[in-house]
């Protein structure tokens, strides 16, 4: 163990939050460290003192050391390093490799689940592994950027820890074991493979996911919606349906203002800016990451009002009350706020569908770790382009940026600091076609002035050219519409329907974070005053 290693220690407040959560233990938690003899993997030695801190702050936390190579490790067949089983005489839980980043969220989650011995999964979900009766082995790999991955990771987790006798669940760090990652030709993460298949890419709800353990078939031979369990019911003041910065901000304004509120997530909490790597606009901040911006804003927001995340709302129903519904509850309140923001805009080419998860990505954050050292393009001429031409190239990938015009249309400060690392730039230039087999090997891009078409090598494209809005809740409503798709607010974020609200980038216009939390304050504020003035209820004279 190096000097910096044998200094490194928690941050106070990490362990104060920790101190926290490890008060809902209940069992003694044994957690089984595997590391080379010489710990020559730079990870080894860090993940033993992260262990062994883990271990300081609680008794029930108990800490045995491993080498590759032991009696152990055969008997649990561990031959990467480092290994961290969880609880190995009830459960069959692991990470391969070392679990900090992102993951660090699920592997807390997994020593208090298995302590406490309880998957705290759904009555729903719980019903559908009952059904389960062929052994399952789930492998989910990540990067340690990714923020989607660990809810993935905690969904292979209890499901192992509700079936132990049948499910094995094993969280795979894709940049540390690429041997794996080769072998199973991941280059987007979350991947999850279930007995050798690979069954999804991304983050799932719950339901789906254990429906899809059970099954052994993908979202699109599966999944095709309708809701499981509508036996809970939550009444409210405001829903706002969205955790992005638009919906956190309305959610602090409306709990502030007295209503009782409650934000439904779909997937992650903080939208497109927690996988922005770099935010240089944000006021107070010269520089900060997406993710921990985001972080910011939620641990304010979770003071105030609950966030629910993996909660898809499926139907808006409008009567006397406003409901939403998920697949798992009704939740019926007197306003909601629309904040669910927008989507990445695909090429619509060739080879785009085919070779999604393997090569074709939307998220340089989630996946760029994948491709250090490889050449990778981005496709786009705008911040988020710049922004994530830029990290690649941070991270040692060999980039390259394709956009159609003939000129930048990101910030000054972003395009000067593409010139400095003199990133190759292809302008005036489309990309026609994806071209691979089990994975991207070139891609066909057009000289728009002159016609010419040829191929070009990469072994990632990184699609940034834009989002559209995330409107299909808005549209089954019948709120009014912009041309482009936007919802139609006036200056206060009224909707053409009385008691229905929209906020952020759903509205179009200037789309930045700062206006976006403007908007949903705007909305929240505008959600209490009518509720105590409603003005769509005519007084008579």
């Amino acid at each position: 163990m190096d000097e910096t290693t044998e200094q490194w220690s928690l941050p106070d407040d990490a362990k104060n939050i920790l101190l926290e959560r490890f008060k809902a233990l209940k069992e003694k938690v044994i957690l089984e460290v595997f590391t080379t003899k010489k710990q020559e993997n730079p990870f080894d030695s860090l993940t033993i003192t992260f262990a062994q801190a883990l271990g300081t702050l609680s008794d029930k936390i108990e800490v045995h050391l491993n080498t590759i190579g032991d009696k152990k490790s055969k008997e649990y067949q561990v031959t990467h390093s480092p290994t961290v089983l969880l609880q190995p005489a009830q459960y069959k839980i692991r990470y391969t490799g070392a679990p900090f980043g992102e993951e660090g969220r699920s592997f807390i989650e997994a020593i208090i689940l298995a302590s406490r011995k309880e998957s705290n999964l759904t009555s729903t979900s719980k019903k559908i592994l009952s059904k389960l009766k062929e052994k399952r082995i789930i492998q989910v790999f990540v990067t340690l950027t990714c923020p989607y991955c660990p809810g993935q990771v905690i969904n292979a987790f209890r499901a192992a820890i509700e079936r132990p006798d049948l499910i094995s669940a094993e969280c795979i760090d894709g940049e540390e074991n690429l041997d794996l990652t080769q072998r199973y030709n991941v280059s987007s993460v979350p991947q999850t493979i279930i007995n050798e298949k690979t069954i999804s890419f991304g983050f799932e709800p719950e339901e789906q996911f254990i429906t899809e353990l059970v099954s052994l078939k993908p979202q699109t031979e599966l999944f095709t919606g309708g809701r499981t369990d509508l036996t809970q019911k939550a009444e409210l003041d405001l829903i706002i349906v969205g955790a992005g910065p638009a919906g956190l901000t309305a959610g602090i304004y409306a709990a502030r203002s007295g209503l009782k509120t409650v934000i439904l997530e779909k997937s992650i909490i903080g939208g497109q800016v927690a996988i922005t790597p770099l935010v240089e606009n944000w006021p107070g901040f010269q520089q900060i990451a997406g993710k921990k911006l985001m972080e910011l804003i939620t641990a304010q927001a979770r003071h105030y009002v609950s966030i629910l995340e993996g909660e898809d709302v499926q139907e808006i129903k409008i009567g006397k009350h406003i409901e939403a519904i998920t697949r798992n509850a009704r939740y019926i309140s007197k306003a909601l706020i629309l904040a669910t923001g927008s989507v990445h805009r695909r090429l619509k080419v060739s080879g785009e569908d085919k070779f999604y998860g393997h090569g074709v990505s939307y998220c340089a954050t989630c996946d760029g770790y994948l491709f250090k050292g490889r050449q990778v393009v981005v496709v786009g001429g705008g911040n988020t382009a710049l922004t994530d031409a830029l990290y690649l190239k941070n991270l040692g990938a060999k980039v390259s940026i394709i956009q159609l015009l003939d000129a930048f249309t990101g910030e000054a400060a972003l395009v000067s600091s593409v010139n400095h690392e003199k990133i190759p730039v292809f302008t005036n230039t489309s990309v026609e076609e994806i071209i691979g087999t089990t994975s991207v090997t070139d891609i066909k891009i057009k000289n728009l002035k002159d016609g010419a078409e040829r191929p070009l090598p990469t072994d990632a494209v990184f699609v940034a050219i834009g989002e559209i809005p995330n409107n299909t809740l808005a549209v089954e409503l019948g709120l009014k519409i912009d041309p482009h798709g936007y919802v139609l607010i006036d200056r206060d974020g009224r909707t053409n329907i009385p008691r229905i609200y929209a906020a952020g980038d759903i509205t179009g216009g200037v789309r930045q974070i700062v206006t976006a939390v403007g908007h949903g304050a705007t909305a929240a504020v505008s959600a209490f005053e009518d509720l105590l003035h409603p003005y769509w209820i005519q007084k008579t004279p």
